[in-house]
């Protein structure tokens, strides 16, 4: 009897114990599936360190680049990671809206759980400001008699294939299309491509002298207010490249909950909105019910594109 009292002692402490265990209760590691550097990577540390001083465990940001396009070797890494919050992805719109359609395996829709959406990109599409064209009608009609050279980052991209699909609706086709390295100033001052689809921070340095003539963005970006978005233009268009954070979808909704407000208010805080008020970039925090929205109807608007450029 004494033996059976010591053993239900030690179950309950034990038991006891395992409850006070709260999240987090061991190092977090954010993965960001792209190389250091870009915004992603640099938001993505300001919440690791946000996290790490909230919670008083180590965060870490380990990149993972590879597969842009798929098969995102460094998301499919919090896929097949634990379920108690200690990996958390921070992911392009490729990830949860293209992955689940291009056949990677253990990659669908309900995958990962979104935290939410904190950044969108400000890609625009831009031209030399001698260019013969200052909108993207003017572009359509020029480019009906004329072969115009478009330089893009791949693609696969979700801004690149915005930017083909413009050009379908407005009834023209470019004359070449090719991936760079590098899309800015020199690019258009060489005349290595006439119309450029990049993110705004990379021509800043002569903004005076490019026409940006759409921006790839949900909404105008602030360093150039008066430029439409695609979605103004064609409705049907209206999708940019955004990124998030996300989670595999057992993970369970307190550790969701705390990943969400340090990650709230990481972005919505000075350091953060100084890089939007610098780069041009969105950065705002969007819920998980809202990114799941969004989510929901991006995969419906890259369906309607994918359908539109075969």
């Amino acid at each position: 009897m004494k033996k059976i009292l010591i053993s239900l002692i030690m179950g309950l402490s034990i038991v006891a114990f395992g409850a006070q265990a709260e999240y987090p209760d061991k190092p977090v590691t954010f993965i960001v599936p792209f190389p250091p550097g870009d915004l992603e990577d640099v938001l993505t540390r300001i919440i690791a360190e946000e996290f790490q001083n909230e919670y008083g465990v180590p965060a870490a940001v380990v990149n993972k680049p590879g597969g842009g396009g798929g098969p995102f070797p460094g998301a499919m890494e919090v896929a097949n990671g634990p379920s108690d919050g200690s990996v958390v992805g921070s992911f392009v719109i490729g990830v949860p809206v293209v992955g689940p359609s291009i056949g990677i395996d253990g990659l669908n829709e309900k995958t990962f759980e979104s935290i939410g959406i904190f950044l969108t990109y400000p890609f625009v599409i831009a031209t030399s400001g001698d260019a013969p064209y200052k909108t993207i009608d003017e572009l359509a009609a020029h480019a009906k008699t004329n072969k115009v050279a478009l330089g893009h980052f791949g693609a696969p991209l979700t801004p690149t294939q915005v930017t083909l699909a413009l050009a379908k609706t407005k009834g023209f086709e470019w004359g070449s299309d090719a991936a760079f390295d590098a899309l800015d100033c020199n690019t258009l001052a060489s005349g290595d491509a006439d119309v450029i689809n990049t993110t705004l921070q990379l021509i800043l340095p002569c903004l005076d002298k490019v026409t940006v003539l759409a921006a790839v963005t949900d909404k105008r970006i602030s360093k150039i207010p008066d430029t439409p978005t695609v979605g103004e233009l064609e409705p049907g268009l209206s999708i940019s490249l955004w990124n998030g954070l996300f989670v595999k979808s057992d993970v369970n909704s307190d550790v969701r909950a705390k990943l969400r407000k340090v990650a709230m208010r990481a972005m919505l805080g000075d350091k953060a909105q100084q890089i939007a008020r610098d780069t041009g970039a969105l950065i705002y925090w969007k819920e998980g019910a809202d990114s799941d929205r969004q989510i929901a109807g991006d995969r419906a608007t890259m369906k309607a594109i994918w359908d539109m450029l075969e």
